[in-house]
């Protein structure tokens, strides 16, 4: 098992957590929120936000050999239902090729500015 914590172009995690986790062929991406790593800022917009998140996820899945085309399952968490419409057109934009399974849940959110957050579970084969 391995176990990474940076990823470039990516925030660090600022609690006790890993970036990802590697099982065998497996992928498995902590919750990603919509922070800017250069800047630590928070965007205002929901649209913004997600947009983030999935890059941040795209990144680590790349950094790990694997791509947004071979993820598996999601879990996303909406700060509000409202968003549902917006998110899933976005979503739509990163997954040309297929849809992972997913799932998706209204939350309060570990800080008042997060309006969505996301985990993922992908293949890496070696």
């Amino acid at each position: 098992m391995e176990r990474i914590s940076t990823v470039a172009g990516v925030p660090k995690p600022q609690a006790s957590y890993s970036t990802y986790t590697r099982f065998g062929d497996l992928i498995f991406v902590a919750g990603q929120v919509g922070v800017e790593p250069e800047t630590g800022r928070i965007p205002f917009s929901f649209a913004d936000q997600l947009k983030l998140v999935l890059d941040h996820i795209r990144n680590i899945l790349e950094s790990a050999g694997s791509s947004t085309d071979q993820v598996l399952k999601m879990t996303v968490f909406l700060k509000d239902r409202a968003y549902r419409t917006e998110y899933d057109e976005i979503f739509r934009t990163y997954f040309k090729g297929g849809f992972p399974a997913r799932s998706t849940l209204v939350a309060d959110l570990m800080r008042e500015e997060f309006l969505v957050e996301i985990e993922a579970i992908a293949a890496a084969p070696r």
